[in-house]
């Protein structure tokens, strides 16, 4: 992989904007840094016990435990650590059987190392399968196989993968409720960008192919966008869960209105792609499709301007000042627009069965999504 002076260049200035927007405030960046510190702590409290203090025979194995259980949830800490508990209990009972039965290592590795691969994809063990063969690696490599050494590295395991999660649990838990109503509101501004765009384009009679592809471009970013959204708010949820700081109240549950607001989303993102889609279509070299009537794009422009409009009242009423009214009025204006959108295609007089097509196309996506703001909004 070729690496530049100016690609090294922006990662050193965005390792440093990231720095500054944790020193600044409470954010993503914020919570990283302190995820990374409990790892940091939960190594460093494992190896003072377990290394230190006790002087046990492989007190590596505490730490390293205990690093990786920091997860991004308690939840996670707890799952993973009993699926890693169980895999390396499973390699390690393997491998020490096999390496007392087989005489040198070489063979007895060939012999475990399969087993300990195919325990590892137990479904049940997850992603934690991997410290099956882990396991059993660290019994036949380190030295002569011995029952007392080997209880003492499931023992070793056992005291990290307890620092770890009680770390992870006990100081300041991990809560992203604050990272899903930023990537909600993120998108939602995005699609009100990308349909305003589109509509003064329109509107302005602009059919240019590069600035259609361009809009086009937007959207599938917007649908990767409500995609990363609706993996954040199943995070959240996830996040809540074994958590101390959900029982003491200070942070709402996410509610219907998270998975409401995602799948008003991803109607917009849909809606979004298939009208950019329909326009980059029109503006192609070869022509496939017909453009509508000048008079009939002004008045689908004006159907997305109110449309990006709802989209932004909709996002401040979730998850902002509450604008309940001025959304119904809003999907009340959506949905007199459609119906003189609809009128206005029976009144076409067009014998082009490519322009009708085109306009079809367009109105049927404005369908959708006005049903599913009409839906949402009252």
């Amino acid at each position: 992989m070729r690496v530049t002076w100016q690609g090294l260049w922006r990662d050193l200035a965005a390792a440093a904007h990231g720095v500054r927007r944790a020193c600044a405030g409470p954010g993503r960046e914020r919570d990283q840094a302190v995820q990374a510190a409990k790892a940091a702590l939960a190594a460093w409290l494992a190896w003072a016990v377990s290394g230190w203090w006790l002087h046990a025979p492989v007190a590596f194995v505490a730490p390293w435990v205990a690093v990786v259980l920091v997860e991004s949830t308690v939840y996670r800490s707890i799952a993973h650590g009993l699926q890693q508990l169980g895999a390396i209990a499973a390699g390690t009972v393997v491998a020490t059987a096999v390496g007392l039965l087989l005489p040198g290592t070489v063979v007895a590795m060939a012999v475990v190392l399969p087993v300990a691969i195919l325990l590892g994809r137990w479904r049940r063990l997850g992603s934690q399968g991997v410290y099956a063969a882990t396991g059993a690696l660290f019994v036949l490599t380190n030295g002569s196989v011995g029952i007392t050494t080997s209880a003492a590295r499931l023992a070793e395991a056992l005291f990290g993968a307890v620092v770890g999660i009680a770390v992870n649990a006990l100081l300041r838990p991990p809560l992203y409720l604050r990272d899903t109503r930023a990537v909600l509101r993120d998108a939602t501004e995005e699609a009100h960008d990308v349909l305003r765009d589109v509509a003064e384009g329109l509107a302005a009679g602009r059919w240019d192919a590069e600035e259609s592809g361009a809009w086009h471009e937007r959207a599938l970013r917007l649908r990767r966008l409500v995609e990363e959204a609706r993996s954040t708010v199943e995070w959240s949820r996830e996040s809540l869960r074994a958590n101390l700081r959900r029982r003491t109240g200070a942070v709402p549950l996410p509610g219907k209105g998270y998975d409401d607001a995602v799948v008003v989303l991803e109607y917009a993102a849909v809606h979004t792609t298939g009208v950019t889609r329909t326009v980059l279509e029109v503006t192609a070299e070869d022509r496939s499709a017909s453009r509508p009537h000048p008079e009939l794009a002004r008045r689908y422009a004006e159907f997305l301007r109110r449309t990006a409009r709802a989209l932004r009242l909709y996002s401040h009423s979730r998850f902002g000042d509450a604008c309940d009214d001025e959304l119904r009025a809003a999907v009340a204006d959506l949905r007199a627009t459609l119906d003189d959108l609809r009128r206005n295609l029976v009144r076409s007089t067009t014998d082009d069965p490519d322009e009708v097509a085109t306009y079809g196309a367009l109105l049927a996506q404005a369908h959708r999504l006005a049903d599913q703001l009409a839906v949402s909004g009252s």
